[in-house]
């Protein structure tokens, strides 16, 4: 079937921006880059018989350490129908250059590294919408680790967003990577819930992030 262009502020539209925002900042984000939408420029929807639904959408982001700069994207977002347990397809290309996060990075994992005591915080922002500003790579690679849980537990019904992180500690590691467990609460803006994820994510400067482990309220541990 024809894709039928949907306004960008139609609530399909704006869900799926959702999940498109939440994979490229799992793929892309880190400790020294957060990845916000700016602007959904434009949306589309086919719907493939028997497949699914799928979206192609146009956006424009923006990095929060680096207001001044935007880069465009194109996502396409392909639902399963009928399916609770897969995550969305989601395929994403991004046009130009992200400002590079070298050096942020290493700084970074050599200040965890030099920590005596393992790094343990919560509730960040704070009840005033406040991060310490040590706090703001804690910050974004939570933005990295609810990317993963936002892009794997999405459905055409749902638009979730990081609402808190309620609890983080780091855990040393016999191998180079760092690894943080967090505590995030993810509000689900349709149903108007807020619920806690737990989601252990590892980081490196060169090899990325990844999530390692991930439970989210009422599964089993």
């Amino acid at each position: 079937s024809v894709a039928m262009e949907l306004p960008p502020s139609h609530f399909p539209a704006t869900r799926a921006a959702a999940v498109a925002l939440g994979y490229l900042r799992y793929l892309r984000g880190g400790p020294g880059r957060g990845l916000e939408l700016r602007e959904l420029r434009s949306a589309r929807r086919q719907d493939i018989d028997d497949v699914g639904h799928k979206y192609y959408l146009e956006l424009e982001l923006e990095d929060v350490l680096d207001k001044d700069r935007t880069v465009n994207c194109t996502a396409e977002v392909l639902y399963h129908l009928g399916s609770k347990t897969s995550a969305p397809d989601v395929q994403v290309t991004v046009q130009g250059e992200l400002r590079s996060t070298e050096e942020a990075d290493k700084e970074f994992y050599n200040w965890i590294r030099s920590l005596e005591k393992e790094l343990v915080a919560e509730n960040i922002p704070d009840s005033h919408g406040n991060v310490p500003p040590e706090l703001e790579p804690i910050h974004l690679l939570a933005w990295v680790a609810s990317g993963y849980v936002i892009w794997q537990n999405s459905t055409e019904n749902t638009k979730f967003h990081l609402a808190q992180v309620k609890h983080v500690k780091q855990v040393k590691r016999s191998d180079e990577d760092l690894q943080f467990d967090y505590v995030v609460l993810l509000h689900e803006m349709v149903s108007q819930e807020v619920l806690p994820w737990e989601v252990t994510l590892l980081w490196h400067p060169q090899r990325g992030a990844r999530v390692s482990q991930c439970h989210g309220p009422g599964a089993g541990n």
